[in-house]
């Protein structure tokens, strides 16, 4: 008979185990009491941080600086509602593309009669002009 271990069958084996053990030490990790005091520490601390966001989410909704920022929103929400905040934004991009606008024609024209400028050459020339 041979003396020699199947490689294969060993190896495969060997796997079988390695799984068995990691979940062993998964379940008793898991099980230990430190975990589960780490668990209920962090349980009660994410609790406690809720109640205390939820008091301080309340003590500010009635101080004034809350009550003034409500009034603001609702004042917001109804210029949004009746269009009146779409009329301002409206108005105030038309006067911004105008005044883009203007500079934009006096660049243009400035450019333009510095081209149009007799015994200078041409930019297009490729040499630099003489200033």
């Amino acid at each position: 008979m041979d003396d020699k271990p199947n490689p294969e069958e060993s190896l495969a084996d060997e796997f079988y185990n390695l799984g068995q053990n990691l979940i062993k030490t998964l379940h008793a990790a898991w099980d230990r009491p430190e975990r589960k005091m780490l668990q209920q520490e962090i349980e009660e601390g994410l609790s406690e941080l809720a109640q205390t966001l939820q008091r301080e989410a309340d003590t500010f909704v009635e101080s004034p600086t809350g009550q003034r920022m409500k009034s603001d929103l609702e004042e917001l929400h109804q210029k949004v509602r009746t269009g009146e905040a779409e009329t301002k934004v409206r108005s105030e991009l038309l006067e911004v593309f105008k005044v883009v606008n203007t500079e934009l024609q006096r660049v243009v024209s400035r450019l333009q009669s510095e081209d149009s400028i007799p015994g200078e050459e041409s930019k297009s020339s490729g040499q630099p002009r003489e200033g």
